[in-house]
């Protein structure tokens, strides 16, 4: 048997542990909310995530507009502290960009939430029709593969819900069909006659994709097979004899005649006796 006996639930050590605030047990923020930087994780999404998260840990009141207790009660000093501890979770879920945007020294959770959702909102005419460009006039050329593709589209469809313009998930299957090459017309035209859901079409393309390296592959191979050991083509002719080409114009073949000239007539040519060819040719 233990000498320790255990600590009755009415200490004040069981007591301060119970009061314990859930929001004090958090110790990375950042495995539990990705990092907002308008681009790869978008507004609407951060504040999912971060609703959500504050949900569970009973800080909600600290971002929803909530009034802070009054300085009489007995829990506003502990409210303070908790609120200081979620302004840090907003600061260290954004990006550093964001941070200077926000960062005040005497900033509460509910005023850095506000800033942020400023920084993302407003404006929205101007930021919706830069965003609706480039959902528009996107395709996979202006990527290097497929899975950024499908990844930058969902980004900007994301970005311009942020801006209250959502894009609907049949649009966005549609513009995805839109900006692909000719190699995917077979399993565009699929996804336009089924119609899809996000995943679903995307899931579709990998696949096809997948298809077509797999033949290109197996070609590449039957090739290789078929000539496993190809001979180069020796252009170099540097050790080869340089014979210059017969002039068949002026010797043509067949064209000599052999007739013998004695003495030293004019058909002789050279001194000295012997046997001459002229070429028939020659004048």
């Amino acid at each position: 048997m233990s000498d320790k006996e255990p600590t009755p639930p009415s200490s004040p050590a069981a007591t301060k542990q119970q009061s314990l605030h859930p929001a004090y047990t958090v110790t990375n923020i950042q495995t539990k909310v990705r990092i907002l930087d308008g681009t790869k994780v978008s507004y609407a999404a951060w504040v999912k995530l971060f609703k959500l998260h504050a949900k569970a840990y009973k800080v909600l009141d600290h971002i929803d507009g909530s009034n802070p207790p009054e300085e009489s009660h007995e829990n506003h000093e502990t409210w303070f502290e908790i609120d200081a501890l979620v302004l840090q979770w907003i600061y260290g879920t954004v990006s550093d960009k964001l941070v200077v945007r926000i960062l005040d020294n005497d900033g509460t959770a509910r005023s850095a939430w506000v800033k942020l959702e400023n920084q993302f909102l407003n404006n929205k005419g101007s930021r919706a029709t830069t965003l609706e460009h480039e959902f528009t006039t996107l395709t996979i050329g202006a990527c290097s593969s497929l899975e950024e593709y499908c990844q930058k589209l969902k980004e900007i469809a994301d970005q311009l819900g942020d801006v209250g313009f959502r894009v609907s998930d049949g649009r966005l299957v549609m513009q995805l069909v839109r900006g692909l090459p000719a190699e995917y017309d077979v399993t565009a035209a699929i996804i336009n006659q089924t119609s899809p859901s996000w995943d679903d079409a995307c899931t579709s393309l990998q696949k096809e994709q997948q298809r077509q390296q797999a033949r290109l592959n197996q070609n590449q191979s039957v090739l290789v097979s078929q000539n496993p050991n190809p001979t180069p083509t020796d252009t170099n002719t540097s050790n080869q004899p340089n014979h210059p080409p017969a002039d068949t114009n002026r010797y043509p073949p067949n064209q000599y005649d052999n007739t013998r000239t004695r003495g030293r007539g004019r058909g002789y040519r050279g001194r000295g006796r012997g046997r001459s060819y002229r070429n028939l040719n020659q004048p």
